[in-house]
């Protein structure tokens, strides 16, 4: 364990991975201090994070909540800067020991990739990076020398269950088994999904999180990402990764050995444990987590996933099969059709048509290059919307 307090920032502050960071390193400041905070449009709780940890910047993505920051933060030596370039200064800074990267969506890819190519230790819990840019985002932290430690619960349960954090098969490893709690419509029948809310879909059984990723959960679209996500983390092919639906989320997930073992990690379903075990890494501290209590959990129950009625889940997988820019178009329809689903201009079983419709209307091209991947974005956003407008008459 190193002596000297390190210094992070967190792209995404006022979220839920966010808040749960600052949690933990409140409970440590012998070992880290706060260099930068960011947010999107929670101003009064960043201004609230600030007074409290006292970085050195704060970024605001919008340029219009600015001044109002400004006010609520009189008296403070925090600089406040707004904007995309603000992002990437304050991941990449000398100053800066360890990234939380936990923007949601596409937001967060360029950040990310200032970190990475900044050789910093990337806690990374935007998946979009990886999903959008795989490719160049591992070759990235592996020409600058960075450290990468995945932050969601799954990914972080692998890595822990993997020799170094590695998928070997000369080390006698089989497969990744992702689990999945299968949100709050798993029992619901299709008929029943047509009719399903917003609010409903935002109510997950076991975890507090952010709106978008609620709703991605209950499509299943989640555990598609985190799919892609895993083959590129852990140079998988898809055939080495079984999505598994575990309703407790006591186990976060699994991997498999050709000798017949299965080494899991199990915990709470609390983000805090793998923030710990990210900010921490190689050793580990207290996160502030209840412990497991086994005779509590009594029972752990599985299945394997419907992708007939959650359809998001086949589509991710075949789009990281069909490779080059086919994951960027998927993620991008899907933000776009969470976002109608969420104003009530889309249905439920809307989100997996838009999806579908964009990856079959959107060429898709190489992802050798950033530009190639932002176009593919772009594009794929565009088509997204004009497809909800003709699918609401309009």
């Amino acid at each position: 364990m190193s002596d000297r307090i390190q210094s992070v920032s967190i792209l995404g502050s006022t979220g839920s991975i966010g808040v749960n960071t600052l949690d933990v390193i409140r409970r440590h400041p012998e070992r880290y201090n706060v260099f930068a905070l960011t947010g999107h449009s929670q101003v009064e709780l960043l201004a609230q994070q600030c007074r409290e940890f006292q970085p050195e910047y704060v970024v605001i993505s919008e340029p219009r909540h600015e001044e109002v920051l400004k006010a609520l933060l009189g008296g403070l030596n925090t600089e406040i800067l707004s904007g995309s370039s603000a992002l990437e200064m304050i991941a990449s800074h000398q100053d800066v020991d360890i990234v939380m990267a936990a923007i949601v969506g596409a937001a967060g890819l360029l950040p990310n990739l200032a970190a990475a190519k900044a050789g910093k230790k990337v806690l990374l819990a935007n998946k979009e990076s990886l999903v959008m840019s795989g490719q160049l985002f591992m070759n990235t932290i592996e020409d600058s020398g960075a450290t990468l430690l995945p932050i969601d619960s799954e990914h972080n349960a692998i890595y822990q269950c993997l020799p170094n954090g590695q998928m070997s098969s000369e080390l006698g490893v089989d497969k990744v088994l992702l689990t999945a709690s299968g949100g709050p419509f798993r029992n619901f029948s299709l008929e029943s999904l047509h009719n399903v809310t917003p609010a409903q879909a935002v109510a997950h059984p076991n975890w507090s999180m952010g709106q978008k990723i609620s709703v991605d959960s209950a499509s299943l679209m989640n555990k598609g990402l985190e799919f892609i996500e895993a083959c590129w983390l852990f140079n998988c092919d898809a055939d080495q990764v079984e999505v598994v639906v575990h309703p407790e989320s006591v186990i976060h997930s699994m991997v498999s050995y050709v000798d017949g073992s299965v080494l899991a990690q199990m915990g709470n379903p609390d983000m805090r444990t793998p923030i710990a075990y990210g900010l921490a890494w190689p050793d580990r501290l207290a996160s502030g987590v209840k412990p497991l209590d086994l005779f509590e959990v009594a029972q752990l129950n599985f299945e394997k996933p419907d992708t007939t009625r959650f359809p998001c889940l086949a589509l991710a997988k075949q789009s990281f099969k069909d490779g080059g820019c086919a994951p960027a178009i998927l993620n991008a329809a899907n933000e776009i059709a969470v976002a109608a689903f969420l104003t009530d201009k889309l249905s439920f079983l809307g989100i997996s048509q838009v999806v579908e419709g964009t990856l079959n209307g959107v060429e898709n091209h190489s992802s050798e290059s950033l530009e190639n991947i932002l176009y593919a974005d772009k594009k794929a956003r565009d088509y997204a919307s004009s497809l909800i407008q003709r699918m609401n008459g309009k």
